[in-house]
């Protein structure tokens, strides 16, 4: 048996639970497994695309994708409606199956999917902030046109970016699925925020980001209307959320400085990810808002929107963390601690890697 290293008796150093207060759940923190001997899988890591053009590529401009559809030769982000979209506009099954045992509901939405930049070998680390810029802008017209349509609950933005994270092309793109009822996770969120300010009259987001801006240990970086953060009770290693400092529900409510803001922090969180293991560093990121269900007014002063970033790496860039045994059965568990992630991912530096000149 491994000899054991002495801890100092302080709940960052053994083992303890972490309370998420936006779904309501706990994460189990076990830093002193961070010393145990083997890495486990080694994934194949993605360094990226090395072609501007793939003509096998069915996300560049003037291909013709899967459904024979072909795209326009564009040169700033392209949004289409996607292919095989997972939701329907419209949905066949009319009432929900209420049974005892088995229950059935129907659901319908919208699928779309956005190009980022014409560029097959970019992603947002390698981009200009006014590239991103240009995707934000897209963002922001597509919720607030999916929000104008009828039956439509809530809409998702969302980017996978990698293999890693089972997408199937590295085109860099993203997607946004609206459905016509509030998903399981923002349910939860918006269930957590609605408590809150019953209880406080405050928003939970805003006191948590002065929470954080205090404390500073878990803070990544920050800018004149945004913060970056690992969260207090992060469950992926590397795991982020940016938040603006202003109280909003929604992207739509951004002023013009605060859409640049978020185009360099953006920007500055990819360079960091890259960077920490000199890889192109494979996520999931979201955006959640307040409900369209509930109407843009009616919920502002409860929701404050947020991106969350769940990126699977653990050591390196080919360990990958799986949500696998314990995790899957019972809750889920880190090793490394928030505050250690939070001060490796703070202490890249904002020059690319791919940018850094030779020694």
């Amino acid at each position: 048996m491994p000899e054991h290293k002495s801890f100092e008796s302080t709940p960052k150093d053994l083992p303890h639970r972490r309370f998420n207060l936006l779904t309501g759940e706990w994460v189990l923190v076990s830093p002193h497994r961070t010393d145990r001997p083997g890495t486990g899988q080694q994934e194949n890591p993605y360094k990226g695309q090395s072609v501007r053009y793939d003509p096998e590529c069915y996300l560049c401009p003037g291909n013709r994708r899967a459904s024979g559809k072909t795209n326009p030769m564009y040169t700033r982000p392209f949004a289409f409606t996607d292919d095989f979209p997972a939701l329907l506009p419209d949905n066949s099954l009319k009432k929900p199956i209420l049974d005892t045992l088995l229950q059935m509901a129907p659901e319908s939405g919208l699928c779309r999917v956005i190009c980022y930049h014409p560029r097959h070998d970019l992603t947002m680390a390698r981009m200009t902030e006014d590239q991103i810029r240009t995707i934000i802008d897209v963002w922001i017209d597509e919720f607030n046109a999916l929000g104008q349509k009828k039956d439509i609950a809530y809409i998702q933005i969302f980017e996978n970016k990698g293999e890693m994270m089972g997408c199937t092309t590295t085109h860099p793109h993203g997607q946004i699925w609206a459905n016509s009822s509030i998903p399981n996770i923002p349910l939860k969120e918006d269930f957590r925020q609605q408590c809150y300010m019953q209880d406080h009259d405050r928003c939970l987001l805003c006191d948590y980001i002065k929470r954080e801006l205090n404390e500073k240990e878990r803070i990544v970086f920050s800018n004149d209307s945004f913060v970056c953060l690992v969260p207090f009770w992060a469950t992926w290693p590397f795991e982020t959320m940016i938040l603006p400092r202003r109280h909003m529900g929604a992207i739509s409510f951004m002023d013009e400085k605060e859409k640049t803001d978020l185009s360099a922090i953006i920007r500055q969180l990819g360079i960091c990810y890259d960077n920490l293991f000199e890889t192109s560093f494979p996520y999931s990121m979201g955006i959640h808002q307040q409900p369209i269900l509930r109407g843009l007014d009616s919920t502002s002063a409860i929701w404050h929107f947020h991106f969350h970033y769940y990126p699977p790496l653990l050591g390196a860039e080919s360990i990958k963390k799986h949500m696998v045994g314990y995790e899957m059965l019972a809750m889920p568990q880190r090793d490394i601690t928030p505050e250690k992630a939070a001060g490796m991912l703070r202490s890249q530096g904002l020059t690319h890697y791919l940018d850094k000149p030779l020694s």
